[in-house]
């Protein structure tokens, strides 16, 4: 994979090594989060069946109204709420956060933020 600059690399590294120690189960599924330039993105997954269990974003259909006319970083917030309304419906309430080599600052934080006010405890 061609990678674009440093920054980009350093992230990649950063992501290889926090994804050696931490996987997420069927009990207790790992909580990742990506961040591109004008959206954010997280989703519940099972390492070990490779399944994705919960996902939302900025583009989920059911934040399209709600998103209207805020901040990046408050649509960060409501994208973690609705990512643990999700998975508390299908009764998961424990997850292992995966920063996914992003700087735990912004809208890493406020996605994290948000799903612990929505009630999953990391």
């Amino acid at each position: 994979m061609a990678l674009r600059n440093k920054r980009q690399a350093s992230r990649l590294r950063r992501k290889r090594s926090i994804r050696r120690r931490i996987s997420g189960t069927a009990a207790r599924p790992r909580l990742s989060v990506f961040r591109s330039s004008k959206h954010i993105y997280a989703q519940l997954i099972d390492d070990v069946s490779g399944e994705t269990l919960v996902s939302a974003s900025t583009q989920s259909p059911e934040l399209r109204e709600e998103l209207q006319g805020k901040k990046k970083s408050e649509k960060a917030v409501l994208v973690g709420q609705l990512v643990a309304k999700k998975s508390l419906e299908r009764e998961i309430n424990k997850v292992v956060f995966d920063r996914n080599g992003f700087i735990y600052h912004g809208r890493i934080k406020a996605v994290a933020d948000g799903a612990r006010e929505g009630g999953l405890v990391f």
